[in-house]
């Protein structure tokens, strides 16, 4: 069971406590009136779902209710930083070094 921390109500709690929202900083299209089919299926249903450093959203459902943001590697399971929603992404490869990836 993972353990997770969230960054708004400042604890760590077990995974089911959370619910996963999956992939994290996907852009909605700027102008959804002039998004092709196409474009909106991609946006919708297309994500990365890499073996390795995954950026994903969570929600402390059982908590404060809010959505952040965690770096995992999906191989290990291990959670290599918690951040809010509004903060900028970490640098994924620095991270990645030090989970000696």
């Amino acid at each position: 069971m993972l353990l997770i921390y969230c960054p708004y109500c400042e604890v760590e709690r077990p995974e089911t406590e959370f619910h996963n929202g999956g992939e994290a900083h996907i852009a909605r299209p700027a102008d959804p009136s002039k998004t092709s089919d196409e474009e909106w299926a991609e946006f919708l249903y297309m994500r990365s779902n890499v073996k390795g450093i995954a950026v994903e959203r969570w929600r402390h459902i059982h908590g404060c209710g809010r959505f952040f943001n965690v770096v995992r590697d999906t191989v290990s399971d291990k959670i290599l930083k918690v951040y809010k929603v509004d903060d900028p992404m970490p640098d994924l490869e620095a991270l990645a070094k030090e989970a000696g990836r």
